[in-house]
């Protein structure tokens, strides 16, 4: 690829760690253990007809699952219309969608898929071999997946319903990945026209694009050819882009709004009293396994690459005290990118809170190396920019000099990706297989400071890099389970993160005669985990009436 210095190329260059980020968070969602509702008993039989209008938080950057950024509210807009292979039940199991199976050889080295007969674009086109075919080349070329795909050797075409995937080495969670971002379908249409794929996006799912404002709205209506007989039950589907909490709130009070979703403690407790007395209806996701809040630290330059400075940042952080001054005590303590509801969890070996020894730490250092000085990055948001003021006294009482800047999404991933930062606000692993951690912590993603590095806090840890590898290469529950343990123990031993508090804040609030985010059936008819307490949740089996 030449050098191209258009924002949009800047924007989707800058983008490929969010993508990578966040692609997990699919339809069928992919964290906590279910759905907690408040004012949400019996809805009856779901009836056809009605509009929604959802607020979200955020704009996409794009709708083309090959070349644009998904964030939550990304897959919110486009996974109405655009579907994935596979998708995860209601247990953290993956099951097919568009893939009627995907099964693997022996040593899990080799995938074959299976697709469903007679599924279509909503453009009349079929969803064969072929086209699947097409798009994991294209998401294996792409400067935005590629990483992810690194391990495939070889995609082909077998039938006219059967793709075969070879892998350089085993890979157990393959099809995890499929019920992302990468595993989207779009028809040929979308692969030769990039562009207008990313403003008017087309798919097989329960809904077909109408129109898209950006920064405003983004519409979608009833796909009357969708392949799950029956689905969807809404008309149409409006989102509307409202960044302010409060006006997304107010919005929602006033009737401009039937549903919106939200992150802020205040508006968990209000709408929870109101849902309450039968007025609205609150979803949060049961369980915490993804984190709300980590702070990133780059392992490979300034003073956060010495150890001593990282763990002097841990120990000076004091993550009870951010739990009861921003979350209203609503979340839980990180210590890991798994919380103890994970089979994955494993306790023990994270630095306590202890100012003293953060202060020691310092000292020790600057006898050596001289101050510490760290710029922690933050978008420009209410909520993340209260955490980063937080932390920074914090370890400005330790002896650090911390410095706080505003950067937009675009370029706080850009400096993420090159290594130009200290330390940032950060979300991340929000995948239930915690192969997601593959990538994002492996020695063999590092680049050098300067260079596009997806490892991008620079860990390098011999360790800890092959518990990953054992992770990924064993269909054996036991063994995976002590790979993970050991990766646990290592983060915790080398900190390229900071973590704070798992996700129980987040949710979506609606009014009373919204029904169907409590309860989302596959085509198998199995259960899947409707809502994750963000804005990634299915729309097709919403219904409004009662």
């Amino acid at each position: 690829m030449g050098l191209v210095t258009t924002q949009r190329h800047r924007r989707r260059v800058a983008a490929a760690a969010l993508a990578l980020t966040t692609c997990a968070a699919l339809t069928a969602a992919c964290s906590g253990t279910g759905t907690s509702g408040t004012g949400s008993g019996p809805e009856g039989t779901p009836v056809r007809g009605g509009n929604l209008v959802y607020g979200l938080g955020a704009d996409a950057d794009g709708f083309n699952p090959i070349t644009d950024s998904f964030a939550p509210q990304t897959y919110a807009m486009a996974g109405t219309v655009i579907e994935t292979l596979t998708t995860v039940d209601a247990t953290g199991r993956w099951r097919p969608l568009l893939a009627e199976s995907v099964e693997p050889s022996e040593d899990a080295a080799r995938w074959t898929i299976k697709l469903r007969e007679g599924v279509t674009f909503s453009n009349q086109q079929p969803v064969n071999a072929e086209i699947v075919k097409a798009n994991l080349d294209a998401q294996k070329a792409s400067p935005l997946t590629a990483a992810v795909l690194a391990p495939v050797r070889d995609i082909k075409v077998v039938d006219a319903r059967t793709v075969q995937i070879d892998l350089v080495s085993p890979w157990v969670s393959l099809p995890y990945t499929l019920a992302t971002q990468i595993g989207m379908i779009v028809p040929q249409l979308s692969l030769t026209d990039s562009d207008k794929a990313s403003r008017q996006p087309v798919g097989t799912g329960p809904f077909m694009f109408q129109s898209y404002t950006p920064d405003n709205r983004f519409i979608v209506k009833r796909n009357p050819e969708y392949w799950r007989e029956g689905l969807p039950y809404l008309d149409r589907v409006e989102f509307r882009i409202l960044p302010d909490f409060q006006t997304r709130a107010q919005t929602l009070e006033s009737g401009g709004l039937t549903a919106m979703a939200t992150q802020r403690d205040n508006d968990i407790v209000k709408f929870g009293k109101l849902a309450e007395q039968g007025t609205y209806k609150l979803y949060r996701a049961a369980g915490m396994s993804v984190p709300e809040l980590a702070f990133m630290l780059n392992t490979a330059a300034g003073p956060t690459k010495d150890l001593r400075v990282r763990q002097a940042m841990a120990h000076a952080t004091d993550r009870d005290a951010i739990i009861k001054t921003l979350r209203s005590d609503l979340t839980e303590p990180a210590d890991g990118p798994w919380s103890p509801d994970s089979k994955w969890y494993v306790p023990g070996g994270y630095p306590a809170f202890d100012p003293n020894k953060a202060k020691a730490l310092i000292t020790e250092y600057e006898r050596e190396e001289g101050p510490v000085r760290i710029e922690l990055l933050s978008v420009p948001d209410q909520s993340a920019m209260q955490n980063a003021e937080l932390v920074q006294d914090m370890w400005k009482k330790a002896g650090m000099d911390v410095t706080v800047r505003q950067a937009d999404q675009a370029d706080l991933i850009q400096r993420a990706l090159m290594g130009n930062y200290g330390a940032m606000v950060w979300e991340q692993f929000n995948r239930p297989d915690p192969d997601d951690a593959y990538t994002w912590l492996h020695s063999r993603f590092v680049q050098p400071v300067g260079s596009v590095s997806i490892n991008m806090s620079r860990i390098r840890d011999e360790q800890l890099s092959a518990a990953l590898d054992a992770g990924r290469a064993s269909s054996d529950e036991a063994a995976r389970k002590k790979a993970y343990a050991t990766v646990q123990k290592r983060l915790r031993a080398e900190l390229p993160f900071i973590w704070i508090d798992h996700l129980s804040t987040s949710a979506v609030v609606t009014k009373s005669n919204v029904n169907g985010l409590a309860q989302y059936k596959l085509p198998d008819g199995s259960t899947a985990k409707p809502l994750i307490g963000s804005p990634t949740h299915p729309f097709g089996q919403i219904w409004i009436g009662g």
